[in-house]
């Protein structure tokens, strides 16, 4: 499993409980300082957890989902306050223009449907938020897709963990594989659209 700490995830998740995963949803949805944390990796060992009854997965899924709406929430309210003064920043070691440039090309391929997309990408997931603060994404629209966002992403990556739990025997045995394969699937668009933004700058003649 992959080692946080010199602990396995599994093992922080049994650690830090229903407290610690809400937390963890909360501020990788949309505190910029948290981008590093697990998201779909974590919900899925969480679901997979209570397939094997340490949580109760009504409970858990309930949780995961009110935590991406506020962490969501949280970062669009901190965009339209005080997000343009950071941007206008260096990088930090939590804060990255980079991961701001990231966001801004998902925007401009998904339009407001980016709240939604952006839940199953890294980095994307914490700042699209903060962007539409900025943005002054209209609310009614920023919280349908927010709330549509966190039902698919933290229900779905929850339930897939517990059915897998339930209806595969010894799946613990591959969960590690199971986790890698969701990291690198949910990077995946991060490395089309890096490969993309390079291509267009080699294309681009320098004046």
């Amino acid at each position: 499993m992959i080692d946080i700490f010199g602990m396995s995830l599994t093992e922080i998740v049994q650690i830090v409980g229903y407290p610690g995963i809400f937390a963890i949803v909360l501020a990788e949805s949309g505190l910029f300082f948290a981008v590093s944390l697990p998201g779909a990796s974590l919900l899925f060992t969480a679901g997979f957890l209570a397939s094997q009854g340490y949580f109760n997965i009504w409970i858990l899924t309930a949780l995961v989902m009110i935590a991406a709406i506020l962490g969501d929430t949280i970062g669009y309210w901190f965009g339209a306050w005080v997000g343009p003064k950071l941007f206008y920043n260096e990088d930090s070691r939590f804060f990255k223009k980079r991961y701001v440039d990231q966001t801004r090309r998902f925007y401009e391929k998904y339009g407001t449907r980016t709240i939604l997309f952006a839940r199953f990408v890294p980095i994307v997931r914490t700042f699209a938020p903060i962007l539409a603060g900025v943005g002054e994404m209209e609310y009614k629209k920023f919280l349908f897709y927010n709330i549509l966002g966190a039902v698919l992403w933290g229900g779905g990556f929850t339930f897939g963990g517990y059915l897998l739990g339930e209806v595969i025997p010894g799946i613990e045995h591959y969960i590690l594989l199971v986790v890698l394969a969701i990291i690198v699937v949910s990077m995946m668009p991060l490395v089309v659209e890096w490969i993309r933004h390079r291509r267009k700058d080699a294309d681009t003649p320098n004046v």
